[in-house]
């Protein structure tokens, strides 16, 4: 029988490396003279493991004089020629450029483990493998990658003092944040990258235990997994990562459904270096995909003067722009702003009053999409999922709205809920969206996010507070803005037992509202 998984590795590997390659020939071909052939090497990780990586230095390099070194981190089950459009960009421009394949992934050794210590000791050792055997400076040492390569990328630079810079784009900064906030599994997501994992790579028995735990909503392992996501993830070593100093640039997209842009604000805001925000619409690694074939690409232009300020010197400006830019998901340029607590600097409240109960266990037609492909529509097409607001069955779904909006009100920022539930049982899980409601009463969605609680007494109140993922939209003069709970989303494993109902109230002496952030006029 052979093994076909193995086969389907190889042979995908060789489709994927041809098209980036094809790519990054096209995406050059006017430059492609200026830094010296790809060459394929193997570095030795930690442990001995051996790790797949290219290598392109400047053109004309001999040995007597040392370039600024770059290393790039591959994304989840991406091969190690991910970057190579890019890695020949940044060496033209007079870096040494290291790029490899995680371990676990395509041809490395070793298995998959997801960010943890092993990772962050194999990127010292591509450190130490460049600095020894390129004409890399090791006063000038950077790292960038995306999503995995972005979360390896940070944990290194918390780890390595050597590390002067680094370029996180649709990463993580919080694991356990991105995949399981509001004590919801995000189970389209986590199913993605465990279905990645199992055809490009070899999964550890840790890691698989931990998808399956996830999965099977152990509560009894919830702990473990909580501890297991900390220590991957750059949150948990922000102190280290200040004292280093690092100057860290951040991109992510406003529909990530992997990481969502919450976490790496919350995470901005606790760095205090040289640092950078940016957030543009799409879903995970879409706003970086073109540049990966050597097609312009805000995300990583700036990401190339980042790293020429930091890590060369060059006064290119980036340091004077304001730190945090944004762009709408409904059009425009990019707004800058000193810091993400600006981005909101107004915010108003629409009233949820009145007892509501719904009942569990039906999809009300209020949904957050599907992983990527929602996401990417409202990317190129500003066309996110919609719901007629009228039409939605209020046995199932708790609906306020706003009155009209006599001017456009531009939402930025995180908005929060805050509301009062009576549960029928102990455990439970509700979905809130917010959606921009049009004079026929369709309703785009605007943001959304997911709360499960355990452990409450039935019958009895308690209180919630939910972030909503944090968005930057337009909503057009005349309409209204509605938030909307109901209790089961595709997106998200829900907790509800058959049966079960939640009612929301707003008691005169804590009343319930949501919070939603405005961009100051």
């Amino acid at each position: 029988m052979g093994h076909p998984r193995k086969a389907l590795r190889t042979t995908t590997v060789g489709a994927v490396s041809a098209t980036l390659i094809a790519g990054s020939a096209l995406g050059l071909a006017p430059t492609a003279q200026a830094a010296d052939a790809v060459r394929f090497v193997d570095i030795t990780g930690d442990g001995g493991t051996v790790l797949k990586a290219n290598v392109i230095t400047p053109a004309g390099s001999d040995g007597s004089r040392r370039y600024p070194l770059l290393v790039l981190p591959t994304s989840w089950g991406l091969p190690q020629v991910e970057y190579l459009a890019q890695a020949q960009k940044l060496a033209n421009s007079g870096y040494v450029v290291v790029s490899y394949n995680v371990r676990g992934f395509w041809q490395s050794g070793g298995e998959i483990e997801v960010a943890g210590p092993p990772d962050t000791a194999d990127a010292s050792k591509v450190i130490d493998w460049a600095l020894a055997n390129t004409p890399a400076d090791a006063q000038h040492i950077g790292m960038a990658g995306v999503s995995y390569g972005a979360g390896i990328s940070l944990l290194a630079a918390a780890h390595d003092k050597r590390i002067k810079a680094v370029a996180a784009l649709s990463g993580w900064a919080d694991l356990i944040d991105s995949i399981y906030s509001g004590r919801t599994q995000h189970v389209q997501a986590a199913a993605l990258l465990d279905g990645a994992s199992l055809v490009t790579g070899r999964q550890s028995a840790e890691i698989r235990q931990i998808f399956d735990n996830l999965y099977a909503s152990n509560l009894s392992k919830e702990q473990e997994m909580i501890d297991w996501g900390k220590k991957r993830s750059a949150a948990t070593y922000v102190d280290q990562l200040n004292e280093n100093g690092a100057a860290v640039m951040m991109a992510n997209a406003w529909g990530d459904t992997v990481f969502s842009p919450n976490q790496y604000a919350d995470f901005y805001e606790k760095l205090t270096g040289p640092k950078r925000l940016e957030l543009r619409p799409g879903d995970h690694a879409t706003a970086e995909l073109s540049g990966l074939f050597g097609l312009p690409n805000d995300v990583w232009t700036d990401t190339g003067r980042w790293f020429d300020r930091y890590l060369k010197g060059a006064d290119n400006g980036i340091d004077r722009e304001q730190p945090v830019q944004l762009k709408s998901r409904s059009g425009g340029g990019y707004e800058g702003y000193p810091d993400w607590k600006s981005v909101g600097a107004t915010r108003k409240k629409i009233t949820l009053s009145g007892t509501t109960t719904i009942h569990t266990n039906v999809d009300s037609g209020a949904d957050g999409g599907i992983v990527f492909l929602s996401s990417i529509l409202d990317q190129i097409a500003q066309a996110p999922p919609v719901a007629s607001i009228p039409l939605l069955p209020r046995r199932w779904a708790a609906v306020w709205q706003s009155e009209k909006y006599p001017t456009a009100q531009q939402v930025r920022g995180t908005a929060k809920l805050h509301t009062t539930v009576t549960p029928t049982k102990e455990s439970g899980t509700l979905v809130a969206y917010l959606y921009d409601v049009g004079p026929l009463g369709l309703g785009k969605l605007v943001s959304n996010a997911p709360y499960t609680f355990h452990g409450q007494t039935p019958g009895k109140p308690f209180g919630v507070d939910l972030e909503l993922f944090s968005t930057a939209y337009d909503v057009p003069a005349g309409h209204r803005l509605a938030l909307v709970v109901d209790t089961v989303d595709p997106l998200y494993i829900e907790h509800n037992p058959s049966g079960a109902q939640l009612t929301f109230s707003s008691p005169a002496n804590d009343p319930s509202y949501v919070s939603i952030p405005l961009r100051e006029q």
